[in-house]
């Protein structure tokens, strides 16, 4: 989740960036700091796939069990 005093940082890069205003240490901290949320995302994501559940996968001798049952 995104702070409000870093939506108004970026709120703020944006408008230098296009005014042609932004400085070099700006840009740097901008992308550091873009860096770090997707590195965060990418963790996450990771995690989440790591979670799942999967579905157990029967033998065809289970299946055709299953279909004399009927």
């Amino acid at each position: 989740m995104i702070s409000p005093e870093l939506h108004a940082r970026i709120a703020e890069w944006r408008r230098k960036s296009l005014d042609g205003t932004i400085t070099l240490e700006e840009q740097r901290e901008a992308v550091k700091l873009m860096r770090e949320g997707r590195l965060a995302a990418a963790q996450a994501s990771s995690a989440a796939k790591r979670t799942k559940a999967k579905a157990e996968i029967k033998s065809a001798d289970e299946m055709l069990e299953e279909l004399g049952d009927i």
